[in-house]
């Protein structure tokens, strides 16, 4: 006989991201190098990377000195000067850049506005950087993100991850990192699948989904929105999908959760507390959207992520 399988819980961008590069590669292929890199990393047992710290939407900042033996991706949302020793970089909003160790580096607002940027340390080994030079990942240098959203909701994955103790939670977030690496170090020359420019009102649609991942706990009103943009309900929700792959309203619940997550980890405020200030009227409501985002009751959540 067999026996019913227990739900397997789906990351609906991360699985969005990898059909895209898919459909946009066709059947990827690796080179002799990428094999090579692949097939050392798997002999040793280990993940391509080891991420030791995360953080969205940074605002302080950054401190005028080198990772130690950490290397850095930072993702800019803002305009940025970058300076390395007499070196000066202007770069503009939506850059990345992987940092490796032993440099000293200053990072300063363009233009008299306000850093915004997020930024992951990890640790990198030798097979980790033949991995790098296989795909031609760009080091120490900016790079103008192409594909900004879909690099912006893959760092949102490897934080959600990041607050979740699973089984698969190191291959998850190994597999994030490498799609980001390969969002960085696509060839400019290549023809690529349009960013959304092609969508009407695409700029404005970006800046939403940004603000509703930055400020969670908002009110948001699609009367209120579609008023301001003046369109219809129906476009909305119809321009909306077809720029993201999801609606406006699992953007807005997505990011209340992963705030939620944040909370239960590292505060000891009640749930009926948290499920409040993530902008829920009702407790079970918020507790029932919770495990079925989550696949845990908060209180379970909380448990395994404090142990």
């Amino acid at each position: 006989m067999f026996h019913k399988a227990p739900p397997v819980e789906f990351d609906s961008d991360l699985v969005l991201v990898w059909i895209y590069y898919v459909i946009k590669n066709g059947d990827y292929t690796y080179s002799p190098l990428q094999k090579s890199a692949e097939s050392d990393i798997i002999k040793r047992g280990g993940v391509i990377v080891k991420i030791n710290s995360i953080k969205l939407n940074c605002r302080q900042r950054i401190p005028d000195e080198n990772y130690g033996s950490d290397t850095v991706l930072f993702v800019f949302r803002t305009p940025v000067i970058m300076k390395t020793g007499d070196k000066e970089i202007k770069a503009a909003g939506y850059t990345a850049m992987v940092s490796t160790s032993g440099y000293r580096r200053s990072f300063l607002p363009a233009e008299g506005g306000k850093l915004v940027y997020d930024y992951i340390s990890f640790r990198s080994s030798a097979a980790d950087r033949q991995y790098a030079a296989s795909i031609n990942l760009p080091l120490d240098v900016p790079v103008e993100l192409k594909e900004p959203m879909t690099v912006a909701a893959l760092m949102r994955n490897i934080k959600s991850r990041s607050l979740y103790k699973g089984k698969y939670r190191s291959e998850f977030m190994e597999l994030a990192m490498r799609l980001i690496f390969l969002a960085i170090s696509d060839d400019p020359g290549r023809q690529t699948v349009s960013g959304g420019e092609d969508i009407p009102r695409y700029n404005e649609l970006k800046a939403l989904r940004e603000a509703i991942y930055d400020d969670p706990v908002n009110q948001w009103s699609t009367d209120e929105i579609c008023s301001e943009m003046g369109i219809s309900h129906t476009y909305f929700h119809r321009l909306y999908l077809k720029a993201f792959g999801v609606t406006c309203r699992q953007d807005v619940i997505e990011s209340r959760l992963m705030y939620a997550a944040e909370l239960l980890k590292s505060t000891d405020m009640p749930i009926t507390e948290i499920a409040v200030e993530c902008g829920y009227d009702s407790e079970s409501y918020f507790m029932r959207q919770f495990k079925q985002h989550k696949g845990c009751t908060p209180t379970e959540f909380r448990r395994r992520n404090t142990e």
